[in-house]
Parts: structure tokens; C-alpha cells; sequence
């Protein structure tokens, strides 16, 4: 009786060069995808009503945080504006040499928040999950504030102070009791920029806010949350 030759024989050396190939190939493809599904920076990021009405389940999710953490949503949403555009996959440029020779990053800062490894580690293991990510609007705003609320037990500073709240994020707890940021003109710019963009998306969301309250089917009666 003939056998058909299997056209998966293990034998040819060439097959498993060739699965390794696609399997890479694969994976970058995934990779890719994710970030081309990831939404789009808001158009108007000076106005925190225009970025909920382009984008309302962030509005859940810094809600979330707040009720959870204390962080006020407008400040949650001036941080990330600060730190990333409002950009998931955002990280810092490489350093070049020769002008064009790609070099290592500055830090490990990746997603919405910037969060580094180390720091986004301790969150895992504290208050996330094994599955929180940077690049994900939900973690990032439950990330920051999981941060403030530990920076206030650690310094005082209380969660309605949002450029003294991002002195202590930029610089770390032990950075901001020893005051390094007063030294570094680019932080003290960034804190009062932050400051001054939470104090208008306040101003903004006290306008606005009904609207992303109560909008879903389930959302009435005890169930609406206001």
C-alpha cells in the first residue's frame, strides 16, 4: 500500500527555520495590531468634554479610579495629557549617536502614565492585576491613582493639590521630601502646566458631566451613579 509523503516530515531541516519565521512574523503582526486598534489621541485635548464625547468610557474608568482612590477625574486626565498626549504606546525617544544610530531609551516610562517598570511592578502586585496594561486607559487612570493615594500617606500632600501631587510623581516620594524638583526648572514648568489643566477640565466637567452619567440602558434608578 502506498503512503502519501507527509508534507510536515520533521526530517526536512528547512521546517523548523520556516515555523520560527512565522511565528515571529505572527507576533509582530499581534503587536502591531494592538497598537493600530488603540483609539486615536483626542482631537481637542484642551477641552475634557470634547475628549469624554470622543471617547465616554474614559470617563468610566477615571470615575472608577476616583471613587476608588480619590484622585479627582480632572486631575487623573491633566496628568495623562502631561505625560503622553493621550498617546497608549508612547516612549521616550532613543538616544542617537551619530545622529542616526538608535541607542537605549532614557527609561523604561511606557503607556498613558508613563509608568516605569519598577513602579509599575509594586502596582501590580499591590492594587492591579497580572494583566493591567500601560496602553490601556483603565489601568493607566486606576494606576495614577493607586500612585497619588500612596504618595499623600507617604508626604501629606493632599489629592486636591495636583502640581505638588506631580512634583511627587515626576520625582518619587523620597524625591519630592528632599526637594529635588525645585532644582529643575523643566519639572516646575510641567507641575504648573499640570495645575492649571486641572483647574480648567474641573471647570470644563462641572459643565458637562451629566452627560456621560446615567448613559447606559442598565444605568437607572439606584444603579445611576451621580
Amino acid at each position: 500500500m502506498h503512503c502519501p509523503v507527509d508534507r510536515f516530515d520533521t526530517r526536512s531541516p528547512s521546517m523548523p527555520t520556516t515555523w520560527r519565521l512565522w511565528l515571529i512574523l505572527g507576533l509582530v503582526l499581534f503587536l502591531s495590531g494592538c497598537a493600530t486598534l488603540a483609539p486615536n489621541p483626542p482631537q481637542d485635548q484642551s477641552n475634557i468634554c470634547e475628549i469624554f464625547r470622543e471617547q465616554p468610557s474614559w470617563y468610566d474608568y477615571a470615575r472608577d479610579s476616583q471613587e476608588k482612590w480619590g484622585t479627582p477625574i480632572a486631575t487623573q486626565m491633566s496628568f495623562i495629557q502631561q505625560e503622553s498626549s493621550f498617546r497608549s504606546h508612547v516612549r521616550p525617544d532613543r538616544k542617537r549617536y551619530l545622529g542616526f544610530i538608535p541607542g537605549p531609551r532614557p527609561s523604561s516610562a511606557r503607556g498613558y502614565a508613563q509608568a516605569q517598570d519598577p513602579v509599575w511592578g509594586e502596582y501590580r502586585d499591590q492594587a492591579g492585576s497580572t494583566f493591567a496594561r500601560r496602553t490601556h486607559m483603565k489601568h493607566a487612570t486606576d494606576f495614577i491613582g493607586w500612585y497619588n493615594s500612596r504618595t499623600r500617606a507617604q508626604t501629606g500632600i493632599s489629592l486636591s493639590n495636583p502640581e505638588h501631587l506631580y512634583y511627587a510623581y515626576h520625582e518619587g516620594a523620597g524625591g519630592y521630601r528632599r526637594g529635588t524638583y525645585r532644582n529643575k526648572s523643566h519639572v516646575l514648568r510641567a507641575g504648573s502646566q499640570v495645575a492649571a489643566r486641572a483647574n480648567r477640565y474641573q471647570t470644563q466637567l462641572n459643565s458637562c458631566e451629566a452627560e456621560f452619567q446615567c448613559r447606559r440602558f442598565y444605568q437607572v434608578g439606584p444603579f445611576c451613579r451621580r
